[in-house]
């Protein structure tokens, strides 16, 4: 019987909580940090053990799971740390580090338990990043009211890959997956000495491609103005989607590129405290960098996956430096940009552009790219932007490359 956690009156110690529990109840704010200051962003921000005794805080507050005794002491103290309700918080905390969900660091010249413990980092481990991930997959998931994926159909057959075709005649170079029922029949009536290559059948099977994915994500300034949080729903959806490749499509590749002022790849176990910064989006840094990616993957279908909110408005020149226009559209930026996209369709890569904005300009340009690569634009909100990609990922149609 599944365990069953109650989110009204909390009867027991919160110290009963394990691990997992405390993880989903967190998940949001561990996801969240892009959202430090709207005004003034900081990319470097590393969250500290405060920012994750506050997290614990809220999250059982927000579910009643705080005796109202208890609470009210705590909030009267000088010191909640000190207080019963404290220490509790503080045992959960040393059980995430214990349970290897958390790894507690110091800053430079602390350690050996020198300093305020509150002043310690903290870095989401693999298991971490593997549970949040699976979590934000089963959320997205049962949004879309499916279960599971296999892996992506194509509209071509070969024979040798899941025999769910038609019978053929063999032919050469087809793998011999011979269907016994219909290559007997041709050969009983004249005998095995007398079996001909045009009498064996094989079953024809669907043709199951493998892909290669990059995905753009836009954290410039704007995918937290506006007293929206665009930047967390777009972590989730990045792990949430490396976590369905990883466990349902073993042969296929993703990577993630962050754009801004200029672009870097980061890789997955980054991704979750990943930071919005005071940038501008540089599309163009951030395309011309994904196209470098996927040229070293051998796979049937390449693609980017581009999440953004805005125009492109920055642009790196030759010389390194980089050109800004913030609003959006220059002539010179547009232009670069547009020749970035003319190579991924001269490579064919496919661009998908989930768009978080729908300024008239930016759906112009949005769907000029799609046209350029053959790609699809989808104009969605925070809210249901992991439905979209996840949809658009399970569903995507391809077929071979000769």
């Amino acid at each position: 019987m599944a365990r069953v956690t109650r989110y009204s009156k909390f009867e027991g110690e919160l110290d009963q909580l394990d691990s997992s529990e405390l993880m989903q109840m967190i998940q949001e704010a561990l996801l969240g940090q892009g959202m430090n200051d709207p005004y003034d962003p900081d990319p470097n921000a590393r969250p500290s053990m405060d920012d994750l005794f506050d997290a614990i805080l809220q999250a059982l507050a927000e579910r009643n799971m705080i005796p109202e005794e208890q609470l009210m002491e705590a909030m009267q103290a000088d010191d909640i740390r000190e207080t019963g309700l404290g220490q509790q918080i503080q045992r959960l905390m040393d059980k995430l580090q214990q349970d290897g969900f958390i790894r507690k660091e110091f800053e430079d010249g602390e350690g050996g338990g020198a300093g305020d413990p509150g002043d310690a980092k903290f870095q989401l481990t693999d298991k971490s990043i593997d549970f949040l991930g699976y979590k934000s997959l089963r959320d997205l998931m049962g949004g879309l009211g499916r279960s599971s994926a296999g892996s992506h159909d194509t509209r071509e057959y070969a024979s040798g890959v899941e025999m769910t075709g038609e019978l053929k005649g063999y032919e050469f170079g087809d793998t011999m997956n011979l269907d016994t029922t219909a290559t007997l029949g041709n050969v009983i009536s004249k005998g095995f000495d007398n079996l001909e290559e045009s009498d064996l059948v094989i079953r024809q099977a669907e043709y199951n491609s493998s892909a290669a994915t990059v995905v753009l994500l836009d954290c410039s300034h704007s995918m937290i103005l506006y007293g929206e949080d665009r930047f967390t729903p777009a972590k989730q959806v990045a792990l949430a989607l490396a976590h369905l490749i990883r466990t349902q499509y073993p042969g296929d590749t993703v990577k993630f590129v962050l754009f801004h002022d200029s672009a870097e790849e980061v890789p997955v176990g980054k991704l979750a405290q990943a930071q919005i910064g005071p940038y501008h989006t540089n599309t163009a840094g951030g395309l011309r960098l994904a196209q470098q990616l996927l040229k070293r993957e051998n796979k049937d279908m390449k693609q980017i996956v581009m999440i953004t909110d805005g125009k492109p408005s920055a642009l790196t020149l030759p010389d390194g430096r980089i050109y800004k226009n913030a609003y959006g559209l220059d002539p010179y930026v547009l232009g670069a940009t547009l020749r970035e996209v003319a190579n991924c369709r001269r490579s064919g890569i496919q661009v998908n552009t989930f768009m978080l904005a729908r300024d008239p300009d930016l759906v112009g340009f949005v769907r000029r790219v799609s046209e350029m690569t053959r790609g699809k634009a989808y104009f969605t909100t925070p809210h249901n932007i992991g439905q979209y990609v996840l949809m658009d990922f399970m569903t995507n149609k391809t077929k071979m490359i000769n």
